[in-house]
């Protein structure tokens, strides 16, 4: 007689797995996150197999041929440069974002774009109907490209179709939550499922060579849904950010196995679907107003790309006992800080004064050479004191109240001169090409030299 499958509790958090259910998971402390999967057989396609013999497998040096990867150019110029030059065959890619931020379209607008350069995609939905996909493909002008479309769930129909006929060479799967096997006694989205179709669409494509785009979906904290193994599993993960109120939507790369990690690529949501921004430097400054005080331009880096972008900062009497601090596409601990470092080491107290701090466009910075534009930011609300508008800032911050210098610093600056900017406070140090550059550059070491020289601009 056979044995009943056994039943284990999963975390749908961390992957954890306990032999008895808890309210709490002891790996991530999440509470309610454990839930009863059953074990069963390997799911189709996974290559796992509980017959399976080893055997002894040759070694191989590391000395040889460096062999470039070979790239599937999309066409859209900004989804290459994120990927570091096109998507790679037998590469599986993690796309993930807020629901409605535009990833569907994203991904149709892709394979639309690879199949009409004669190669062969194909479209699998989870979640819309085929009448909603070409819905959306006669409103994006692409239903004319012969891209496959097939609404379909079930992870061992999903691998009969891709074994039937010519090898794809694109694979959409919108999303990878909606996939189940049939042979998993869990439910679609489970840690179990997600982790079984993952494995299974990979190993395809590395045996056939195509890649692969899987959609996934994000948390309420922003990460994507699922385990982490997940995100470890696939070469290449991808980030689509923007607010619901800008039109603007930032792809960035946190993992690329093939490619430079934290690039961006800059798109604007249109009727027509998403339009790439070749210079968002103009786009980030095109509405700013000029004359304001507590604004300051920062000339960041994302990835290998110079960007310029809007701090703006705000810093008013509080009426309340413990002053406000609010920040947005900034870290708030980074805030605090300067703050800090303000108070102690220039002599300027923020201590009865609610703060207010704002990247414009929507556009988050991670980068720490920005500490020095907000604090400028900061000191012209709070003096009243506008800082002139052909002038960019940057630097770090350190807690003794010292700048330290930025890295890529002449690429920051050729940036600004070409967008028409002027004049530079940068920190003291680090390389300069001052044959390319025509522009008034100050240097300063510590912060208290900050408000020196902003005052002296006036």
């Amino acid at each position: 007689m056979a044995k009943a499958p056994k039943s284990t509790y999963v975390c749908q958090s961390c992957g954890a797995v306990s032999t008895r259910w808890a309210g709490k998971c002891i790996e991530c402390n999440e509470w309610n996150s454990l839930i009863e999967e059953t074990r069963s057989a390997p799911p189709p396609g996974s290559g796992i197999s509980r017959t399976t013999r080893a055997k002894e497998r040759d070694l191989e040096s590391l000395d040889g041929d460096e062999l470039e990867a070979p790239r599937i150019t999309t066409g859209i110029e900004e989804l290459d440069r994120v990927t570091g030059g096109g998507i790679v065959p037998g590469s599986a890619l993690l796309i993930g974002g807020e629901p409605g931020i535009g990833k569907s379209t994203l991904l149709l607008q892709v394979a639309a774009a690879i199949a009409s350069a004669g190669k062969k995609a194909i479209y699998f939905s989870g979640e819309e109907a085929p009448a909603q996909v070409r819905l959306r493909a006669s409103r994006l002008g692409l239903s004319k490209s012969p891209v496959g479309l097939v609404a379909e769930t079930n992870l061992s129909s999903i691998i009969a179709t891709l074994e039937k006929g010519a090898r794809p060479d694109l694979v959409v799967v919108d999303s990878i939550q909606t996939l189940w096997a049939d042979n998993l006694d869990s439910a679609p989205g489970t840690v179990s499922q997600v982790r079984a179709a993952t494995q299974s669409l990979i190993r395809f494509a590395k045996n056939a060579g195509c890649a692969v785009l899987l959609v996934g979906h994000v948390t309420k904290d922003g990460q994507i849904a699922g385990p982490k193994v997940v995100e470890h599993m696939v070469d290449t993960v991808l980030y689509f950010e923007g607010g619901q109120g800008h039109t603007y939507r930032i792809l960035r790369a946190v993992k690329n196995r093939f490619g430079p990690t934290d690039e961006i690529g800059v798109f604007e949501m249109v009727a027509q679907g998403l339009k790439q921004v070749k210079n968002p430097s103009e786009m980030f400054l095109g509405d700013r107003d000029k004359e304001a005080p507590g604004t300051a331009v920062f000339a960041g880096i994302e990835g290998t790309r110079p960007v310029l972008v809007e701090i703006q900062a705000l810093v008013a009497n509080s009426p309340l006992g413990t002053p406000r601090r609010a920040v947005v596409g900034w870290d708030s601990n980074r805030l605090n800080m300067v703050l800090a470092v303000l108070s102690a080491r220039a002599g300027i107290s923020f201590a009865q004064s609610d703060v207010y701090l704002n990247v414009a466009g929507g556009l988050r910075i991670t980068e720490p050479s920005a500490d020095l534009a907000a604090a400028a930011a900061l000191l012209s609300s709070h003096t009243g004191l506008a800082i002139p508008s052909d002038q960019v800032i940057f630097g770090e911050i350190s807690l003794s109240g010292a700048v330290r210098p930025a890295t890529h610093t002449t690429t920051r600056l050729k940036e600004a001169q070409k967008l028409g900017f002027k004049k530079a406070i940068i920190p003291d140090g680090g390389d300069i090409d001052s044959k390319a550059l025509d522009m008034k550059i100050q240097h300063i070491t510590h912060v208290k030299m900050l408000a020196e020289r902003l005052a002296s601009c006036q």
